[in-house]
């Protein structure tokens, strides 16, 4: 019997990452050593998310799995992201981790750009929902019983009615054509509270639903974290995030 190779989890708070969780933990190649997570030093909440810290970590309780916060600044430029990145990851590598785990599905320039940097820090990636359909996927995680709430959601893709809902058939129902039912494209963004993966239920109430648009950076080499794209026009739309609180 082969030893597990050690791996490190990318941990979004949302449904792919719990769903590719979910499925690494049944392959007995790796053992997840632990789920790390990017959150804003400034406002202490999830990157893109807009997750508090208080409930990601609560869901790595639930999960039974240690936790790894990655603090990273407001509106950071490519080279401070990749700074930080660099520097966590060498620190995990020195602990004998050789592995880092995404819940990404079909954006290809995205995984490019991870096994390029994972490769400069001896890591490999290892992506376990890959090229799934995505109307396969969400079918899959509502069977398996996972529960999620939309969190964030993209004025270009969808109104403010989106956020704050819980992902079932009648949600899926109501997506426009061109919004992907994964939310791929960066349409929306969830936090998973429920499911085969977590020992008990995550609790928490809804706060307040508030619209945050961000300023495009003079600094061309900047990455704006919600807008998670490239795209000339990112920064044309604003964003409706719905805000939990823990009970």
């Amino acid at each position: 019997m082969s030893v597990p190779q050690k791996a490190l989890f990318n941990w979004s708070s949302g449904k792919d990452s719990a769903l590719a969780l979910y499925k690494i933990l049944q392959n007995p190649d790796f053992k997840i050593e632990c789920l790390l997570t990017s959150v804003n030093k400034q406002y202490q909440r999830i990157s893109m998310h807009g997750v508090r810290v208080e409930l990601l970590q609560a869901q790595a309780e639930s999960i039974g799995i240690p936790l790894k916060i990655m603090e990273i600044p407001e509106m950071p430029t490519m080279e401070v992201y990749e700074n930080v990145m660099n520097k966590t990851l060498t620190e995990l590598k020195n602990k004998g981790i050789t592995h880092s785990v995404f819940g990404d599905i079909f954006l290809e320039d995205l995984r490019q750009y991870r096994e390029n940097q994972l490769a400069r820090i001896g890591f490999t990636g290892i992506f376990p929902i890959w090229k799934i359909p995505t109307p396969e996927l969400i079918q899959e995680f509502i069977s398996l019983g996972f529960k999620t709430i939309v969190v964030c959601v993209n004025e270009k893709y969808l109104d403010k009615s989106f956020v704050g809902r819980i992902i079932d058939q009648d949600f899926i129902n109501d997506l426009p054509e061109n919004v992907d039912v994964c939310g791929e494209n960066g349409e929306f963004h969830t936090f998973t509270f429920d499911g085969p993966i977590f020992s008990q239920p995550i609790n928490f109430e809804i706060g307040e639903i508030v619209y945050r648009k961000y300023e495009k950076p003079a600094n061309q080499n900047s990455s704006n974290d919600a807008c998670d794209t490239n795209d000339e026009t990112a920064f044309d739309f604003g964003f409706w995030y719905c805000d939990l609180i823990k009970k």
